[in-house]
């Protein structure tokens, strides 16, 4: 017959399997059964009864297993869980509380009253001595992570260490200040160190940087970025204007095809007078496919400026000069001169620029409302068609 250790070992390693969420690198099973052998070995080393050890064993596999239902006061939730298992087996109700108690005790920042308690704590945190302390310090940061609690950078998580090693923890028994305090100060000199090579470390490249930053601000011309702002809005701008186009077109197209079609295949049957219930609906559906197309074609229709200017306009910084309808009229030699002009004065550059800018945004805004109506148009004429022949079928006795 299984004795009461060997159930709870099996009840606990169940319920972890089954019930635990994802993302529990570090408290899992694998932590639960390093506790319980750490337990073993200060029971060894304190002459503990039978009686006690079977308690602090108890103790030591349900210590974490309140995970399955919160992180928040875990220790509380393990505390019920263990006095459910243990009244379902019969266990004495004194010892059940012992129980408890020793699950209490392992909460953050508590303090063990017990000598029962003090070994259960010193067990639960046993990792602070050991020699692989690097890899099981990273398995609880990647869970935290993954729990989404919180992320941590190597300069926060050595800061947390060396932190939780100074002002949080502090082992209770005797064996564990004799046999794990030395381990323990070892990993806690290894983690200053490291702390202080990261800090060197980000100081060497912060200082790189901030020299790498102050030589390329020294060596750019301050007129990059405004250029830079220029080339990317008047591409983008002019990617604005060819997606409008191809709206534009596929209007087009539909429409066009829609009337050719309603021209060859269903206006020549309106001659037949059994066919007069389509002429309603016919006129409505061409009518809104013209509408439609005209509308397309104005969005996309050029306007032409007069492509001239004089010399007193450019001397004035009347005139755009980047602007094709500006100057398609002039000669060659008038229009270097004019564009000299620009070159050599920054003002009117990024004047003629902003204008540039401004003038094809006007045009963009036209051509999307226009755009915006036609779409609007063909919607509700495909609406009301589809209605009107429906409505005209029904009428005709179909």
């Amino acid at each position: 017959m299984a004795t009461i250790l060997e159930k709870a070992k099996e009840y606990v390693l169940n319920s972890l399997n089954r019930d635990l969420p994802h993302g529990y690198l570090y408290h899992n099973y694998n932590h639960t059964q390093r506790v319980v052998k750490h337990v073993h070995e200060l029971i060894e080393a304190n002459a503990i009864t039978p009686e006690n050890a079977e308690i602090l064993e108890l103790a030591a596999w349900f210590h974490d297993i309140g995970y399955i239902k919160t992180r928040k006061e875990h220790e509380k939730e393990g505390a019920l869980i263990a006095e459910d298992f243990l009244k379902r087996q019969d266990y004495p109700e004194e010892k059940i509380q012992t129980v408890k108690n020793c699950i209490l005790a392992t909460a953050f920042n508590a303090v063990p009253e017990t000598a029962l308690e003090k070994i259960l704590a010193d067990a639960d945190f046993s990792h602070f001595a050991s020699a692989n302390y690097d890899e099981i310090s990273d398995l609880l940061r990647e869970e935290l992570r993954l729990l989404n609690l919180k992320e941590y950078s190597d300069e926060e998580w050595l800061e947390e260490n060396i932190k939780m090693f100074n002002e949080h923890h502090k082992f209770h028994t005797n064996y564990a200040i004799e046999m794990w305090q030395p381990q323990k100060n070892k990993n806690l000199l290894k983690l200053i160190k490291s702390q202080r090579k990261l800090i060197d470390k980000v100081k060497a490249e912060r200082s790189k940087a901030l020299e790498k930053n102050q030589k390329k601000q020294k060596n750019q011309v301050p007129e990059r970025g405004v250029e830079t702002m220029f080339r990317v809005a008047m591409r983008n701008h002019i990617n604005l204007s060819s997606i409008a186009d191809t709206k534009a077109n596929i209007l087009l197209s539909v429409n066009a095809i829609i009337i050719s079609l309603a021209l060859s295949n269903l206006i020549p049957k309106l001659d037949n007078p059994s066919n007069a219930y389509l002429i309603y609906p016919t006129i409505i559906f061409v009518c809104f496919s013209v509408i439609s197309m005209v509308l397309s074609i104005l969005a996309t229709r050029p306007q032409i400026t007069s492509g001239e200017f004089t010399k007193q306009d450019v001397i004035d910084r009347k005139v755009n000069l980047l602007f094709f309808g500006n100057f398609y009229k002039m000669e060659l030699d008038e229009y270097q001169w004019g564009i000299n002009e620009v070159m050599n004065d920054k003002d009117y550059l990024y004047n003629s620029l902003s204008k540039d800018l401004y003038f094809l945004g006007k045009v963009l805004e036209r051509k999307y409302r226009i755009l915006r109506v036609t779409y609007g148009i063909f919607m509700i004429g495909i609406i009301i068609s589809v209605l009107a022949f429906g409505i005209s079928f029904k009428t005709a006795g179909f």
